[in-house]
């Protein structure tokens, strides 16, 4: 029997011991778990993934701030009025007096003979027979006439004065002053005319009317005789 010393034996004991430890090292590492060094996600002070958000104009378009704006309103319809036929019409841009008379639509007339001092003072009147109402201004024109229509005498002068503007409405007048010396009292010349054309303010065609008025001076002294503006109303 070999005995073997004790300190061999110790040796050996280590070398084997190591051996064993070696081999559960080696048997740990190759397990076949992951190991990693980064710490959880969940872990404190780790970011975490960041993530796309789309912006507010992507998904829909900005709001505009500024207010809306309206159209402005139409302007009134002109005031209308009734036709005489029942047919309604846009008011006229007349002026509220209304338009210039035209011979068409007045009458003349001859008043009566207020006499003074040896001078005949006729009105001469003008008549609206129309349906509107209208405007006379300024002298009337007046002329002498025979039977046949031949002048007699010069027409008349204008007396100097201030026109107006007389509004007449349906059935209303205006009169201007005839006024001429008396032969008989002057000595002219005389005849008496057969009617006495009256042609209204800014008129080219006269109104006939008979003359009521006897003799009037042709020619000679004093012979003339004279218009006044037309006022309203058929005499003084």
């Amino acid at each position: 029997m070999v005995h073997t010393p004790r300190s061999a034996r110790r040796g050996a004991l280590l070398v084997s011991t190591a051996a064993v430890l070696g081999l559960l090292a080696g048997c740990g590492n190759g397990s076949g778990e992951d190991v990693r060094s980064d710490p959880p996600a969940g872990s404190p002070g780790t970011a975490a993934p960041a993530r796309e958000t789309p912006s507010p104009s992507a998904s829909a378009p900005a709001a505009s701030s500024a207010p809306a704006r309206t159209a402005p309103p139409a302007p009134p319809d002109p005031p209308r009025t009734t036709a005489p036929s029942g047919g309604t019409t846009a008011a006229p841009a007349t002026p509220a007096g209304g338009s210039r008379c035209h011979t068409s639509e007045l009458r003349a007339s001859v008043g009566r003979n207020d006499p003074g001092a040896g001078q005949e003072n006729f009105p001469v009147v003008l008549t609206n027979t129309s349906g509107r109402t209208c405007t006379l201004r300024g002298y009337p024109g007046a002329a002498f006439v025979t039977a046949s229509g031949g002048r007699l005498g010069a027409d008349p002068r204008r007396t100097p004065g201030t026109p107006v503007t007389v509004t007449v409405r349906p059935g209303q007048s205006a009169w201007a002053g005839l006024t001429f010396s008396n032969p008989q009292v002057s000595g002219a010349r005389a005849a008496t005319p057969a009617g006495l054309l009256v042609t209204p303010p800014d008129e080219r065609d006269p109104l006939r009317v008979a003359w009521p008025g006897g003799p009037v001076p042709v020619s000679g002294t004093a012979s003339s005789a004279r218009l006044t503006v037309l006022s309203p109303g058929t005499g003084p």
